[in-house]
């Protein structure tokens, strides 16, 4: 086992021993322990079916397809090309998650800057910013939604009516950022004659893939149970795939995300022990739990600088008890938490997917720099966050 495997398996394994210490301790206790498993086992089976049902439709060549899409639509127009991988980066992370636009989406953008002539890292870049700012629509765009939403009467419908404008808000301050953070990159023409994608190597896979991919999306706009549209929506390509090649071609270690889903649980159980004792009330002194302006303002910077030094995942547990209940802090509290961590590598699951994917999938002049990355953080996380808090106050407050 080489240095970079041990670090992969390293993070679930320490994740698994604290969640078995805080258990078998009775830190947590026994009924504790079965609330938590009922609330968080149907989120972590739609993170495994998600995955899983988003690495096969990369086998079958949707992603590709869609960039292929982008660049006859931009006409020769490199502006017209940003707007479009915007535009599919915020429609892959509404509808298939943030951790899929980092993993997926983030080679085909690589890959297509090539065939384009294009600078890559503009591109990237806003691949990366989006995979976390456009995470605010639908419950399934992001993890922290999924736990958030059962709190909101009526399920996902009060969570979409509840998140609508602040998401549209982050949204449209992300883009404006974006395109004069890389105005020079993203302007001029297209390389003449330059590829547009590689043919599928089954077209009727691919549009196989992309009538199960908008039946599933019909499931999730219906309000089906997520976790049940995602394992069915997995199961049917997966069947598909098999019937057409023979194999799922991708490796069950990567179509299963076993070491995220392992992580992910012992957070919750760590997490969950620390509430039981006390945790509570110390993020109710830090984080405030009023909705005046100044509270809710307290609630955004306590929240965005949370999830930048711990991560987001861990900083919306720690801090759900001082907003659950009033939608307006639950939607402060998710825009922080979404949009909020872009400034450390660590900040979100997806930002650190996606350093993982350029430096696989980049050439080493398409590597970025930290202070490249810092610095977009830097200036679209505040602007972001404090958007989305503004408009959540003038239209739940």
């Amino acid at each position: 086992m080489n240095v970079v495997r041990r670090r992969r398996v390293l993070l679930p394994v320490l994740s698994a021993v604290a969640a078995g210490v805080v258990l078998l301790s009775g830190w947590l206790p026994r009924d504790a322990a079965v609330d938590l498993l009922h609330q968080t086992g149907p989120v972590l089976l739609f993170v495994v079916a998600i995955t899983a049902f988003s690495e096969l439709c990369a086998v079958c060549g949707l992603f590709d397809a869609a960039a292929g899409v982008a660049v006859r639509a931009a006409a020769g127009r490199r502006l017209l090309l940003w707007l479009w991988v915007a535009a599919i980066a915020t429609a892959c992370t509404v509808v298939l998650s943030l951790d899929t636009t980092a993993v997926l989406l983030t080679p085909v953008v690589l890959a297509m800057a090539r065939r384009t002539g294009s600078a890559p890292l503009p591109l990237a870049l806003t691949v990366l910013a989006l995979a976390n700012t456009a995470s605010l629509l639908l419950p399934v765009s992001n993890l922290t939604n999924l736990l958030a939403a059962p709190s909101l009467e009526d399920g996902g419908a009060a969570y979409v009516a509840t998140m609508a404008w602040p998401a549209v808000a982050v949204l449209t301050v992300t883009l404006v950022a974006l395109g004069l953070l890389h105005r020079r990159g993203i302007t001029g023409r297209l390389s003449p004659g330059a590829d547009v994608a590689p043919r599928p190597d089954d077209p009727l896979l691919l549009r196989c893939s992309a009538v199960v991919t908008a039946a599933v999306v019909a499931g999730f706009a219906a309000g089906l149970d997520v976790a049940l549209v995602a394992s069915a929506g997995a199961l049917v390509l997966g069947a598909l795939v098999l019937a057409r090649r023979r194999s799922l071609v991708v490796r069950a270690a990567d179509l299963v995300p076993w070491k995220l889903a392992v992580t992910v649980a012992g957070l919750f159980v760590v997490v969950a022990g620390a509430h039981a004792h006390g945790l509570d009330d110390l993020a109710g002194r830090v984080a405030g739990t009023g909705t005046g302006g100044g509270a809710l303002a307290q609630l955004a910077a306590v929240a965005t600088v949370t999830a930048n030094a711990i991560n987001n995942l861990p900083a919306y547990l720690a801090l759900e008890p001082v907003a659950i209940g009033d939608p307006l802090r639950t939607a402060v509290l998710l825009v922080a938490v979404n949009a909020g961590p872009l400034v450390a590598p660590w900040g979100s699951l997806a930002t650190l997917l996606w350093w993982r994917q350029v430096r696989r999938h980049g050439r080493p002049d398409e590597q970025p720099t930290w202070r490249l990355v810092v610095g977009q953080g830097l200036l679209i996380a505040p602007l972001a966050v404090a958007a989305g808090t503004a408009t959540a106050a003038l239209t739940l407050g």
